[in-house]
């Protein structure tokens, strides 16, 4: 799956680490163990684990629309 910098651009702000796993083409369990040893940042809001959109963008290089 080959996503591009206008699809991310799309998403929220947030996006949970299933949604991002998806994304990355990893699996779930592979995301959340990601996440756990610091490879994926997440934040926690309450007790949801979020994955921010911009970090991810960025971990992956993908400049968001406008950055160049």
């Amino acid at each position: 799956m080959t996503v591009t910098s206008s699809e991310l651009s799309r998403l929220p702000a947030l996006i949970g680490v299933e949604q991002a796993s998806t994304l990355l083409g990893i699996s779930r369990s592979a995301g959340y163990r990601a996440a756990a040893v610091g490879d994926l940042p997440t934040i926690r809001l309450g007790r949801r684990l979020y994955v921010p959109t911009a970090r991810l963008c960025a971990l992956i290089g993908l400049p968001l629309d406008g950055e160049r």
